[in-house]
């Protein structure tokens, strides 16, 4: 039972996290939407991003890692304590976890070279401006865990295209998002247009923390418990509290190293390496507490006169930024 809880726990706060971008563009598109607009919304939200997506994509996974069992078998066993699913489970950790690993790594090797951001070490700004190397990386990245999985299983290395391919498919739904964000919010689309991108988009900001919840756990009723409990969470700050947490500048940050530490830690094990059951769960946590307080700083720093050398370092990093 203390297993069961430390991992739904750690969930929860990965999927906080992970859609922390997701909230915050939902919250500005709904603010200029009449209030009948943002309860339909909300509803339908609730049941494709909470229920549908978040309760169906586990299944899916698992049923594409499986392909001796159907669906219903998946279903069937997932809430059952049968042997035969445990078997085909511990089968398949290897393929689920590397496809996983791979994407997720990739995330954050995105994240981290490409997007735009608010940084919270210099080194990040000195990585992002070096941004062109992000496809010779990954693909040197990929390259390598292929060649690595050749040795163990060739379906090994067909797993790793697979979680880098789900890579590029998902990231061209966010940069198309990205540059629509800004017709979203001006108006120059219909309340109904937007509400349809909206939940499309949410869908697609949800794979992230389902196949990151497979470095928590196998078990598909604890993902769907975890992953449910912190996409309600999410939903809540959307309408309440998107003012606090768009303050919370390093947030993002820690939601992305997150993801790729979790990412690190699918692919180690896809090779065979054993880790305790509270690994994952404690790095989303140390790590949201560790970004909370750098966000936390920075607003009271901000509310500080500055001295000589305060001014003249802000000065560097925001010249850092624009560069």
């Amino acid at each position: 039972m203390f297993s069961f809880v430390i991992i739904i726990l750690g969930l929860c706060v990965f999927e906080i996290m992970s859609s922390i971008d997701n909230a915050i563009i939902n919250a500005h598109v709904l603010k200029a939407l009449p209030e009948k607009y943002r309860k339909i919304f909300l509803f339908w939200g609730i049941i494709l991003a909470v229920f549908v997506v978040r309760g169906l994509l586990p299944f899916i996974i698992v049923w594409l890692a499986n392909p001796g069992l159907s669906i219903v078998e998946v279903f069937t066993f997932a809430f059952s304590s049968n042997s035969h699913i445990e078997e085909y489970l511990d089968k398949s950790k290897p393929f689920l976890l590397l496809g996983g690993g791979v994407y997720l790594f990739m995330v954050f090797l995105g994240w981290l070279f490409l997007e735009e951001k608010k940084y919270a070490f210099l080194v990040e700004g000195f990585i992002h401006r070096q941004g062109f190397w992000f496809y010779a990386i990954a693909s040197i990245f990929i390259t390598g865990v292929v060649y690595f999985s050749i040795g163990y299983n060739p379906y090994l290395a067909l797993s790793a295209t697979v979680g880098a391919s789900a890579f590029f498919i998902t990231d061209g739904f966010k940069k198309n998002a990205e540059k629509k964000e800004n017709d979203l919010i001006s108006g120059q689309m219909s309340a109904w247009s937007k509400i349809i991108y909206l939940e499309v988009l949410d869908a697609s900001f949800s794979i992230d923390g389902v196949i990151g919840a497979f470095a928590f756990t196998l078990s598909v009723p604890l993902i769907i418990i975890g992953n449910g409990l912190g996409a309600l969470v999410v939903r809540q700050l959307t309408v309440r509290g998107v003012d606090i947490i768009s303050k919370l500048a390093y947030l993002k940050n820690g939601a992305m190293y997150s993801i790729g530490i979790l990412g690190f830690i699918m692919i180690l094990e896809s090779f065979g390496r054993q880790y305790p059951f509270w690994l994952a769960p404690l790095n989303a946590i140390i790590l949201l507490l560790i970004f909370l307080f750098l966000s936390w700083r920075e607003l009271k720093d901000a509310k500080k006169p500055r001295s000589f050398w305060q001014k003249y370092f802000h000065k560097l990093k925001k010249k850092n930024v624009k560069e």
